[in-house]
């Protein structure tokens, strides 16, 4: 059974999932925005989406380029879970997830150690 929660409070919880994250990594996170949006039009059950270039693939010539983006999917995510505790984790999970692509870590290595 799907979780119904307001835009702001699922917001909220994208905004607890990124106060997780070690401040070492965040202040290492450049040229790169956090969105929510409902769902992903051309892949309707994702919970989340790197789009950009992996740090680990910027080389000197990097610049000009607009902001990566990490958009985490507010319908997937509420549609998936069957309580708010449940929402709180797969947030995490998610956000977590889709930070590590920003580092160029890959799904293999994420599925493998529990995240995603």
């Amino acid at each position: 059974m799907a979780v119904i929660m307001s835009d702001d409070e699922f917001d909220g919880l994208v905004s607890d999932a990124l106060d997780t994250v070690p401040s070492e990594l965040t202040s290492a996170m450049t040229n790169v925005v956090i969105l929510v949006e409902p769902f992903n039009e051309e892949e309707p059950t994702i919970l989340g989406l790197y789009t950009g270039v992996a740090l680990t693939e910027r080389y000197h010539d990097y610049g000009g380029f607009l902001p990566d983006t990490i958009t985490i999917y507010r319908e997937p995510i509420l549609s998936m879970c069957d309580d708010r505790d449940e929402v709180v984790r797969e947030v995490a999970v998610t956000v977590i997830h889709e930070i590590a692509h920003h580092f160029g870590i890959d799904d293999r290595w994420l599925h493998a150690n529990g995240w995603g």
